[in-house]
């Protein structure tokens, strides 16, 4: 994590010139927004139950420190073992010293944000571990060798005929047009990965402090299996996926998944609480939870920017984003897009390095009204951006509070602002195309290098409007 550092609008202005990949989101995200609107729509009480998700959120992050210790009592109670790790390479580290004290020779994972982003498949591989994703979208990240592109679905970005070509180079199979065919054959591989792995890996969708309970939603049963037929299971979350009590999980359950997929219920909804028991017929005879950090105590401690951790990870707010929908998730550069990721990207990873990210964005208000735990995600992008400004060198806020000051001069003096409008008409003349200007000199070329602008007009409004109203009169 250390060498990263993002170019948002580098790889936008790429991702803007791919048809194929316009027509992929274009198909993809018009067909979500349809069926989550129809899930939320019969839900009566959604707003309120927005809401009571919100408040309860709140109270968490409040008292995060004390839910935290309840849990780990609680996984410790049911025979499960709790790590704490404070950044990414910790995480990996216990996950791998697990996996070698055992001799683990094979790793099943299912889908896992908090993997991406430690980057623990190159943990495994370092050391010579054979490490597979099992989710059908990320199993098909894994042989193309790239980032997930959507939080919830990610090879969003892949039409039908990429896949296919994908599975005749990487596994050599036929090549199939039906989506059916292409599931039968990564079912058919990735059987005998589960029978044969030591360990399973999996993220985690909520946590319960009550009772030391982690849960995991999907739709493939690839989780169920990663998480129960190899006999080591190593779940991985950040400080911000627990909640209080189970009663509260219903709650998170139903906008999560009406959110994410549309959906009244995912088809599995896992809830797993320690090891294996005496009278269990099938799990793992070791639990392990590794709590993680990584940045956001650093979030946490900021009320301005606080709410992020609020973030269920249901990939809402990428479907309704505008800027999303034209430039695809491998424009920010990261684990997390849209903006959700334009948010907490440069707060993870430090806001030198993703520094456009809070400016990929319309701040048309869609992302905070879709969310279903309220975040106000243009307020914390604008908070961003402030950062932004201030991060830069001395000089360049020097010049642009000269500029500010040279504007409110000019704009406070009649004289003064007339003579600049005669000015700026005169040299405004080799830039002129068809009535508009066109390839401004710096500082003004980052606005015309993407748009123009209109030409300065040799009659000033307020003259033209005294004439108009002279005529009238």
């Amino acid at each position: 994590m250390e060498n990263i550092k993002l170019s948002f609008e580098k790889d936008s202005a790429i991702a803007l010139k791919n048809i194929k990949l316009q027509r992929a989101l274009n198909k993809a995200i018009d067909q979500f927004r349809n069926v989550r609107w129809r899930a939320v729509r019969e839900f009566q009480d959604w707003e309120q139950l927005r809401v009571s998700a919100r408040r309860i959120k709140e109270w968490t992050i409040d008292h995060l420190d004390g839910y935290l210790e309840m849990l780990e009592a609680n996984v410790i109670n049911a025979g499960g073992n709790v790590h704490w790790a404070s950044d990414a390479n910790e995480a990996c580290e216990i996950i791998l010293d697990i996996a070698q004290k055992h001799k683990v020779k094979s790793v099943v994972k299912s889908k896992s944000m908090a993997t991406e982003e430690i980057e623990l498949n190159h943990s495994f591989e370092g050391a010579g571990i054979k490490v597979v994703e099992t989710d059908l979208g990320e199993y098909i990240i894994q042989l193309a060798n790239e980032r997930p592109s959507h939080i919830i679905a990610p090879a969003i970005h892949k039409t039908k005929d990429d896949i296919s070509k994908l599975f005749v180079e990487k596994l050599n199979t036929p090549y199939f047009n039906e989506p059916e065919d292409l599931t039968k054959i990564a079912r058919e591989k990735l059987r005998n990965e589960f029978l044969n792995a030591d360990m399973g890996v999996s993220g985690v969708n909520f946590s319960v402090a009550e009772t030391g309970t982690i849960v995991i939603v999907e739709n493939e049963g690839n989780a169920r299996l990663t998480t129960t037929v190899p006999r080591i299971h190593v779940a991985l979350m950040g400080i911000e996926k627990v909640i209080p009590r189970f009663e509260d999980l219903p709650i998170f359950l139903n906008i999560l998944i009406r959110s994410a997929t549309g959906q009244k219920m995912s088809t599995y909804v896992s809830l797993i609480t320690g090891p294996k028991r005496n009278s269990d017929l099938d799990g793992p005879e070791e639990f392990h939870l590794v709590i993680m950090d990584n940045g956001r105590s650093k979030i946490l401690s900021n009320e301005e920017t606080r709410e992020s951790l609020y973030c269920i990870r249901c990939g809402a707010c990428l479907y309704i984003c505008p800027v999303y929908k034209k430039v695809g998730g491998h424009s920010y550069g990261w684990v997390y897009q849209g903006p959700i990721g334009a948010i907490i990207t440069p707060q993870l990873l430090g806001i030198d390095k993703a520094s456009d990210l809070p400016f990929a964005s319309s701040l048309c208000g869609a992302c905070k009204d879709v969310c279903p735990v309220k975040i106000n995600i243009p307020r914390v992008l604008l908070e961003l951006r402030a950062r932004v400004i201030n991060d830069k060198r001395v000089g360049a806020r020097f010049l642009l509070r000269i500029a500010v000051k040279l504007w409110r001069f000019t704009m406070e003096n009649t004289s003064f602002y007339n003579l600049a409008l005669r000015l700026s008409y005169i040299l405004q003349k080799p830039w002129i195309r068809h009535g508009r200007l066109v390839s401004l000199p710096f500082p003004f070329s980052r606005w015309t290098k993407k748009r123009d602008f209109p030409a300065i007009s040799k009659i000033p409004f307020r003259k033209q409007w005294k004439e108009i109203k002279d005529l009238e009169f």
